[in-house]
């Protein structure tokens, strides 16, 4: 029933919204994407962009320097070759008869190119053949070493082909200063010339390398989620038509995903409810009560949630921030636990970025789930702090406080700019959320205390106010009860805060657990004032009679006054079935055929931990106030037997508290009787002490 409940509420939020817009005509209003696609042509062309920007990758080739410096060199030696080989010198006179002499400089130049191949001697001037084989071997290796320098400067420098030219002008500059011939530098220049060209070229590979890494770094274009895709009376043109059909608001094909997805949600988050609330919960534990608070919390929460997001999209204002989202978790917190009361604000965070998600179907308003879930956790650290759960409108405040700390901090981190007078209304926003979370806490708390009979902390605290009609008559008729039991409260508060238990409960139901006293006072010892005491002149079973008929009494008398369960529980159970020792042995002297049971409380023995520990409490109070000189060993001594005797007794068997916790209780009782019965200064008697302070 809560998931159909939620369905129907978020079944709008969810609801893909078909919006009417047509080409080259305004829209008639502002739409936003309700997803995040990526925009394939803006891509494309976003990569042909970036395509043609990157520059075609030329490489040097460092070869082509080397290759034109070995070929110079290969021919200036080829040169001084045919020197030496056609004009012997004197060195050489013994291979004349070898050799055969060559005269002429024709010869010479034909020798020469038969060294050479084809190919160099086809781009070779005449000239420059004729300059070589002219030339004598030192200036020859003067003109060689400059050339090659000249050569392999320029070439190692990039030259396009558009530079060819610029580059021959430059090796013709470095060898206008070679201190040779003019022949031979004219030779040498020319063949320097032929050696420059192009060392640079288009790099095909590479540079398709380049712009598919640029195309790759692209990243894709998107249209976000949220993003405006177009605004109220803007012109649809053909861009903003492609991008409305991208985000699918012009598909006219209506699709079940949303409410697929919205009904798997709800049974996600209602599964797990079920689960904890049957497996993890025990009937004694009021189940289904609990179950039925944790409904009605919910099921006013969520109308609430619609109602404000129902007019924040009417006044189209960030009114959301106003929903007092703290108030279920205080409610939970306060009438049933802290396990679901994180649960239950969890839950309506997630169910709000839904509701609260604007004007654009389908969206998630997270930063609106944080605050609620924010808002809740923070309300529940708040109300575990001593005394708050009474001070529900200080929480409230304070938590205002912290809401609008919170509500700046996501406006600082999403960077938004907004006036002062917004600024002002997010603050006044939260503020409200605050207060108004507690003011409704407050204003509910008692129809849930009423109708479903729980006891809060609130209530608690009303009952423990000493002008309580109850408590004044306690007060007025029995004195030395109310004494008692003032004593007993603060013996059992201290223990069961020792043990985790709700000590505050411990010590409201002290203050009543011998309310039934009142009925007959003076036959209570405490009451009766070193008067005669009524039991030395009455039968044991009359005496039985009137002892035991307080626990019955006083639960008659807290149920006439419509106190909460656990108070009659206490004043019913807090004896258990122990039994009247003292008349159960007045009465065997009399007859030694005294059943035991007949002189044992009536019980039901104690359920709950507060009813054990203040049974406890309320036996040893009585018995260390008997003791004449109680020292802490006694004290301690007494506390144990009376524990041991309760367990022996099996007066703890329905209750679920452990040896472990029981050990903590009467650590925590001795603490607390050795504060109350210290030993004190033994003053000296009226008549001395004027006689010292005489003296």
């Amino acid at each position: 029933m809560l998931g159909l409940f939620a369905y129907g509420l978020m079944f709008s939020n969810v609801k893909p919204e078909r919006v009417q817009v047509e080409l080259f005509k305004p829209a008639e209003q502002t739409i936003r994407s309700t997803k995040t696609v990526e925009d394939t042509y803006k891509t494309e062309q976003e990569k042909e962009e970036i395509s043609k920007q990157v520059a075609d990758v030329y490489s040097l080739k460092k070869e082509y320097a080397k290759n034109k410096v070995d070929l110079i060199s290969s021919i200036f030696d080829s040169a001084i070759e045919v020197n030496k080989e056609t004009d012997p010198d004197e060195d050489h006179k013994e291979d004349e008869d070898k050799k055969e002499t060559v005269k002429t400089d024709a010869q010479k130049v034909s020798i020469l190119k038969e060294k050479l191949t084809d190919e160099v001697n086809k781009n070779i001037e005449e000239s420059v053949f004729l300059a070589l084989v002219q030339a004598d071997e030192d200036e020859l290796k003067i003109a060689k070493d400059s050339t090659i320098t000249a050569v392999n400067n320029v070439m190692s420098s990039r030259i396009a082909a558009s530079d060819v030219e610029n580059a021959k002008k430059k090796v013709v500059e470095e060898l206008g200063y070679m201190s040779i011939s003019g022949d031979m530098k004219k030779a040498s220049t020319s063949l320097a010339r032929t050696a420059i060209i192009q060392n640079v070229f288009f790099d095909k590979d590479k540079t398709e390398e380049q712009r598919r890494k640029a195309v790759e770094s692209v990243e894709p274009i998107r249209i976000l989620q949220g993003q405006i895709i177009v605004e109220e009376n803007q012109l649809v043109d053909r861009d903003v038509y492609r991008q409305l059909e991208l985000a699918g608001f012009l598909n006219t094909e209506s699709t079940i995903y949303p409410y697929i997805g919205l009904l798997l949600f709800i049974f996600l988050t209602f599964a797990a409810f079920y689960y904890y609330f049957y497996y993890s919960i025990s009937k004694k534990d009021n189940k289904y009560n609990q179950l039925l608070i944790f409904s009605l919390v919910f099921i006013l929460s969520m109308a609430t949630m619609k109602t404000v997001s129902i007019l924040a999209d009417l006044k189209n204002s960030n009114l959301e921030y106003i929903f007092p989202g703290a108030m279920a978790a205080m409610l939970i917190k306060i009438l049933l636990n802290d396990r679901l009361a994180v649960a239950m604000i969890i839950l309506l965070g997630s169910y709000g970025t839904i509701i609260f998600n604007g004007d654009t179907p389908g969206n998630l308003d997270f930063s609106m789930g944080l605050y609620i879930i924010f808002g809740g956790l923070t309300a529940i650290i708040i109300l575990s702090r001593p005394n708050f759960k009474s001070k529900v409108l200080v929480a409230g405040l304070l938590l205002s406080l912290i809401n609008m700390a919170f509500v700046f901090s996501l406006i600082f981190i999403m960077d938004s700019h907004y006036t002062r007078m917004e600024y002002l209304y997010y603050a006044s926003a939260a503020i409200g959320s605050g207060v108004g979370a507690a003011v409704l806490t407050m204003g509910l708390l008692p129809f849930f205390e009423a109708g479903f009979g729980i006891l809060s902390s609130i209530k608690l605290i009303e009952l423990a106010n000493p002008n309580h009609p109850l408590l004044r008559k306690i007060l007025i008729e029995a004195p030395g009860t109310y004494h008692h039991s003032v004593m007993v409260a603060n013996l059992a508060e201290s223990a069961c805060e020792a043990i985790g238990s709700n000590g505050l409960l411990a010590r409201v139901g002290s203050y009543y657990h011998d309310i039934g006293k009142t009925k007959r006072p003076h036959f209570f010892i405490e009451n009766q004032m070193s008067e005669e005491n009524p039991h030395d002149r009455l039968q044991p079973e009359t005496s039985r009679d009137i002892i035991i008929a307080h626990a019955v009494d006083g639960g008659e008398m807290l149920r006439s006054h419509k106190f909460p369960k656990e108070i009659v529980d206490i004043a019913e159970q807090h004896h258990g079935t122990t039994l009247l020792k003292f008349f159960y042995h007045k009465a065997k002297k009399q007859d030694e055929s005294t059943p035991e049971a007949a002189y044992r409380y009536p019980g039901p023995r104690a359920i709950m931990k507060e009813v054990a520990v203040i049974g406890i409490a309320d036996s040893v109070e009585a018995a260390v106030r008997s003791m004449k000189h109680p020292t802490p060993e006694k004290i301690e001594e007494l506390v144990s037997f009376i524990i041991q005797d309760r367990i022996s007794d099996g007066q703890f068997d329905e209750c679920d508290i452990t040896m472990r916790e029981l050990s903590i209780v009467k650590h925590s009782l001795c603490e607390s009787l050795n504060g109350i019965f210290h030993s004190r200064i033994e003053y000296p008697e009226p008549d001395k002490l004027g006689q010292k302070v005489k003296e």
